[in-house]
């Protein structure tokens, strides 16, 4: 199988104006893109760029409300207010055709966080039994401790956990590549491990979180242990390129990301 790329519109083409970035994805050969808030967009002007251009529209985050950037799926006491979230998440997702939710977890205490996992468990099985009446994925990610202190979901095995206590099939792990390597590595065994749970992936390098080109990830290795293990979703590029998006792209021209200068010069990592 050949990777399927799907561009992460919140970090790339982020020199344009929000709208023009989908028709920036398609021209530099992304079959499919994910957002991350754009709430503060048009829903119907949003749906007819991904129509107009023929793009899969996978995932949003859920709303973080200012008080708390991270979410609030596992934040004991706010449940009233993520439910609210919520509805507003699977609002925008129906609007624009998305096929996922990414509820985030928040940040919590030390001492709350057996507390807190109550309570993010009790709060993903309302999510996924209103998601699934839209025919939605539910997604929970690990974020590493350093870029987001006191998150309350840092490990693949944490959210392996989480999910078993959810038992809701709608609900899987989005495994973002870059955080899991800095919370612990051992990439291809956590893969093997646990892809029967991974409904997306996400990559980036590590530690620049720049393109999947340089640092510590083997990603040559890592794209084929996921043909290997038959992993058919998309891989979200969710990194911060070192200049204009288009520029970057010669790590995946092999297939057939980027267009011109970039494009010929390639060095692609698998």
């Amino acid at each position: 199988m050949m990777p399927r790329f799907a561009a992460n519109l919140g970090y790339l083409f982020t020199d344009r104006p929000f709208l023009a970035r989908f028709a920036a994805a398609a021209a530099a050969g992304f079959p499919a893109v994910e957002l991350q808030y754009p709430y503060d967009q048009d829903p119907a002007a949003m749906r007819a760029e991904i129509v107009r251009h023929r793009l899969t529209m996978l995932g949003v985050n859920t709303p973080p409300p200012p008080d708390a950037p991270s979410g609030l799926a596992g934040v004991p006491g706010r449940e009233a207010e993520f439910a609210t979230l919520l509805d507003r998440a699977l609002a925008l997702a129906n609007a624009i055709g998305a096929r996922a939710i990414h509820c985030l977890a928040g940040t919590v205490p030390e001492a709350r966080r057996a507390e807190a996992e109550d309570v993010f468990v009790a709060n993903l099985r309302h999510a996924a039994d209103r998601a699934a009446a839209h025919g939605l994925t539910v997604l929970i990610e690990p974020l590493n401790s350093r870029d987001r202190p006191g998150y309350l979901l840092v490990r693949a095995e944490q959210a392996a956990a989480i999910i078993g206590r959810v038992e809701r099939a709608n609900v899987r792990m989005q495994f973002d590549v870059y955080h899991a390597q800095i919370m612990g590595g051992d990439l291809i065994r956590r893969l093997e491990r646990h892809h029967d749970l991974i409904g997306h992936v996400q990559i980036a390098a590590v530690p620049s979180r720049a393109e999947p080109d340089d640092g510590e990830v083997n990603y040559r290795a890592i794209l084929a242990a996921l043909d290997r293990l038959g992993y058919a979703g998309h891989v979200g590029c969710e990194y911060v390129p070192r200049g204009r998006t288009e520029d970057g792209l010669a790590w995946g021209a092999a297939w057939g990301l980027g267009s011109g200068a970039a494009a010929r010069g390639a060095q692609p990592i698998l």
